[in-house]
């Protein structure tokens, strides 16, 4: 436990240079898609929405480190806190269609009409206003989480159990979005989105700063994520993580650490669904999928978790090499991602970032080996 009275022992150097280079990378690429197509240096608009959703598959990857990396909390529902992020938004850009729509309702999304709804529904007011559009995108996704983690952690559910209601969660949701009558376009979703803030999400002008934005967002996710984890709080997740019964018994409250970070990281992921959705288009309960979830788990393995850059890591290299894989042998991506994660669980315990660590010579402080409750009890 000498990791308690040592805060701001662990540094995380690997969080601010991916910071910095995500932000340069999603500033060069925006910059080479302003460019003529005769330009060699010109970007396609294809390319720049797949990094900009690559840079938010990011974001639900860096939090899902946070709670497994970081408190040991194996979660397999995460991908439903993106979703609803992602559905705030869309609510947003339905709205901002306004009476371009198919019915030129100004008052009613095109797919109420289609449904025979008489009035929007009292959780859609207010939400052709940006500003209370981005505040339900952080409020329902930790209200949700708050109330799961209270509920899951004052009881002590924890391991595999924990892992199975986190899924039971998302999945539940995908059902209930799949329902017309929620309100949500059901099995369609959101989508035909036009502008966002008066501008044309068509134009490579708006995809270029969306993919900008996406960036920044990431980086200060990343330096939000290393103040956290980088001093006394961090030490103390993982404290709780290693020897939980043993941290209890020195006055914690591991269930309110737990809860702490959980809802952070809902409010990170949500932030990136409501990215994802600016840059892709269109959002639906497919989102919600425990395959979802399940993947950004495997995101993170494969970068290194515990390490906040090898969750960003993972996550574009892993994406990317979805983006080619489906492309030569879609039939076969499956097998291959479960083989990836296989050789990095038997070979790559620690991920891509372990490879890294040994050519630093990192400090004991910043190798974090997962130890399990009952080894701390033991030891």
């Amino acid at each position: 436990m000498n990791l308690l009275s040592k805060p701001g022992a662990r540094s995380f150097p690997g969080a601010v240079r991916m910071a910095a280079v995500v932000v340069v990378v999603a500033i060069v690429l925006a910059g080479a898609s302003m460019l003529p197509e005769s330009n060699p240096l010109h970007v396609s608009a294809f390319v720049v929405s797949l990094a900009g959703k690559y840079l938010a598959y990011a974001m639900l990857a860096l939090s899902v480190d946070l709670v497994w990396g970081f408190a040991g909390i194996l979660t397999l529902g995460h991908a439903a806190f993106f979703a609803l992020g992602g559905y705030a938004m869309g609510m947003y850009l339905m709205r901002e269609i306004g009476a371009r729509g198919v019915y030129g309702n100004p008052n009613l999304p095109d797919f109420m009409i289609f449904l025979s709804w008489k009035s929007l529904p009292w959780y859609w007011w207010g939400t052709d206003h940006f500003a209370w559009a981005m505040l339900l995108v952080l409020v329902i996704p930790a209200a949700l989480a708050g109330v799961f983690g209270w509920l899951a952690f004052r009881s002590r559910v924890s391991g595999v159990y924990l892992s199975i209601i986190t899924q039971a969660l998302t999945y539940a949701l995908m059902l209930g979005f799949f329902q017309n009558g929620l309100g949500f376009g059901g099995n369609n979703g959101l989508t035909d989105f036009k502008d966002i803030l008066g501008a044309d999400l068509h134009t490579p002008t708006t995809r270029a700063v969306l993919l900008v934005v996406t960036g920044v967002m990431l980086a200060l996710a990343l330096l939000i994520s290393r103040f956290v984890v980088g001093g006394r709080f961090g030490n103390l997740l993982v404290a709780v993580r290693d020897a939980e019964s043993r941290t209890r018994f020195l006055g914690y409250r591991p269930d309110q650490v737990k809860l702490l970070v959980w809802v952070f990281s809902a409010m990170i992921a949500a932030v990136g669904g409501a990215l994802y959705v600016t840059q892709v288009g269109i959002i639906n309960p497919g989102e919600f999928a425990p395959a979802n979830s399940i993947e950004s788990v495997i995101w993170v393995a494969v970068g290194g978790r515990g390490t906040l850059a090898g969750a960003v890591l993972g996550a574009v290299l892993v994406n990317l090499g979805k983006t080619l894989f489906t492309a030569w042998l879609p039939e076969f991506w499956l097998y291959g991602l479960g083989l990836l994660f296989l050789v990095t669980t038997l070979f790559l315990p620690n991920g891509l970032m372990g490879l890294w660590r040994p050519m630093k010579k990192a400090a004991p402080e910043e190798v974090t080996p997962e130890v399990s409750d009952t080894q701390g009890d033991e030891a």
